[in-house]
């Protein structure tokens, strides 16, 4: 037993050492990006490029998600609210759920799938292929090339899908209430509207811009520091999205407590 014992330890100190060892190349990395970000050349034409990929190209998807968890939400809200007699205030359930956590939420969790993995797989490749040092032989600055770029575009398009979502969300949710109670669009918005409070688009914001800057960041550390080969690629896009999924939940999690503890004063 003592001899099983002694051969677990250096195994352990190992994972230990790992582990600790990946936090520092983490945070020298997003310290690097902070310092890269304020450094000449602007690449705001990739910047644009990575804008429309993370935004446009990922509207069908999430009009798509939004619509249907706004109408699923809604009839799985309506059965309880009916044994109240208070099926008039779905719209103003709705709007809270969606604007508050939902949107945001559901959003980020599309992205860090779509967008996180691609991320990971499209700089893991070009880090297999030596394309990255290709760029440092030639003058070029890869990390503000591919990682601020790509930093940038996913913290500033996140925030619009989850505006996007929320609406498409509240759409969604407006069909099912109009189909059952017979309420106007009008009607539904002034109740929208009158549920939730400049803090709710406040923190649903901020909240945005935090999961967008994580999921780009690792993303783009998962690619930057994937292995040789083909199957170091695929563990690179499998580790950007569940590492930043991993961190969303996180991040929710203290923001909403930190909202909360703003709310009770």
């Amino acid at each position: 037993m003592t001899e099983k014992a002694e051969d677990r330890k250096p195994l352990l100190s190992k994972k230990i050492d790992k582990f600790f060892t990946g936090l520092a190349d983490a945070w020298n990395f997003v310290r690097r990006f902070f310092k890269e970000v304020f450094v000449p050349p602007y690449e705001f034409k990739e910047i644009i490029h990575q804008c429309y990929r993370i935004g446009v190209e990922s509207l069908p998807l999430i009009s798509l998600t939004g619509f249907i968890v706004g109408i699923v939400f809604t009839n799985q809200s309506r059965p309880s609210l009916s044994e109240f007699g208070a099926t008039s205030w779905l719209p103003s359930l709705i709007s809270i759920a969606v604007v508050r956590a939902m949107g945001p939420l559901v959003t980020a969790l599309i992205a860090a799938g779509k967008v996180g993995s691609s991320i990971g797989a499209e700089i893991g490749s070009m880090k297999v292929t030596e394309q990255i040092d290709a760029m440092e032989v030639s003058a070029t600055n890869p990390f503000n090339f591919l990682v601020v770029t790509r930093v940038i575009a996913t913290t500033l398009m996140i925030p619009m899908l989850v505006m996007y979502t929320d609406f498409v969300a509240l759409m969604g949710s407006f069909l099912s209430v109009s189909a059952n109670e017979k309420v106007s669009l009008v009607t539904f918005f002034v109740q929208v509207f009158e549920s939730i409070s400049f803090l709710d688009i406040i923190s649903s914001v901020l909240k945005s811009i935090l999961f967008g800057f994580t999921i780009g960041i690792v993303g783009c550390y998962k690619g930057y520091n994937s292995s040789k080969g083909t199957e170091g690629v695929g563990r690179a896009a499998n580790a950007a999205v569940v590492m930043a999924m991993f961190l969303i939940f996180i991040e929710e999690l203290l923001v909403l407590q930190i909202v909360n503890a703003i709310r009770a004063f």
